[in-house]
């Protein structure tokens, strides 16, 4: 390669690297202007006071229209409900194995999506040939793997976790190749001329290239890890399955208990709110912000 070309090439990375270091100093001094505090309370303040009027809404139908309470059951009882199932040791037995599922199939999840997508973005005719199955794959409602999962793997674990794969890595291989196929190539252009090897391209240079791409897709994937959680449990009970959120919300639908229904629907909504809350939205808001792309009060 000629060394104007070497030269033009560092140039531009140089020129890069001054724009993001300029972009990072002007966030860190827009969010230096505004208290912890207050962005905290602008951020957890308006969730509280929506679900408080829903609540309230709830409650004052109930109370005006008075209807038959086991078909539309007030907030109190579903409360009740919740107390009941948690004194009785259900709901925590619930939880933890439905967290404990949910975990542990999406990390499996990333390792084998994100090993899949690396080797489709390399590969352009893999690619061609496998983009139509993964897309497909994304937009196959992952309950129509619960069948064939009790056929192959019975009522057991790995129902359960092939459900939750088959759900998950498809949208974490599409939010990779998304990502990546935003990737400058001047970035690409600039390892190469560095000496990198073909791994370290793809694992120093265009992989953290990729991340709001990336990041997209692992929250997607989580999304659809859980939902498909759910639909295993609710379908495949018995044998050697555990006890998890899914199983409860089934076995209250076959003892007729809507408040118990609707409070574990209520359960399993405020759990992936909260991991939204305490992982992906930070995680999603420090990416954009080291990036110069978000504002520390925007998200």
């Amino acid at each position: 390669m000629p060394p104007e070309t070497t030269t033009v090439d560092a140039a531009e990375s140089d020129e890069l690297r001054t724009l993001s270091a300029g972009l990072d100093r002007l966030q860190i001094e827009q969010d230096d202007h505004r208290p912890r505090w207050r962005t905290a309370l602008s951020k957890v303040l308006p969730p509280i006071v929506l679900l408080l009027v829903l609540l309230g809404v709830w409650q004052l139908y109930v109370m005006i229209a008075a209807p038959r309470p086991d078909i539309a059951p007030g907030p109190l009882q579903v409360a009740r409900a919740l107390g009941a199932a948690w004194e009785s040791g259900r709901l925590p037995e619930a939880v933890l194995t439905s967290l404990e599922r949910g975990v542990i199939g999406f990390l499996i999840a990333i390792a084998v999506g994100t090993a899949v997508g690396m080797l489709l973005a390399e590969s352009k005719p893999l690619r061609r040939a496998a983009g139509p199955l993964i897309s497909g794959l994304t937009v196959l409602p992952s309950v129509a793997w619960v069948p064939a999962a009790i056929i192959w793997f019975s009522l057991s674990d790995a129902t359960v976790y092939f459900v939750i794969l088959m759900g998950a890595i498809p949208s974490i291989v599409n939010g990779l190749l998304s990502g990546i196929d935003q990737v400058p190539p001047q970035l690409r252009r600039v390892g190469t001329v560095l000496g990198a090897s073909r791994w370290q391209l793809a694992t120093v240079v265009i992989l953290p290239a990729a991340l709001p791409g990336y990041v997209a897709g692992l929250k997607q994937g989580w999304a659809f890890s859980w939902r498909s959680l759910m639909a295993a449990e609710i379908i495949a009970v018995g044998g050697s399955i555990g006890f998890g959120l899914g199983s409860m919300l089934q076995q209250s639908r076959e003892l007729a208990d809507l408040a118990g229904v609707l409070g574990t629907i209520l359960v399993i909504l405020a759990i992936g709110i909260l991991i939204e809350l305490v992982i992906f939205g930070p995680l999603e808001r420090r990416m954009l912000q080291s990036r110069g792309l978000a504002l520390g009060g925007d998200r």
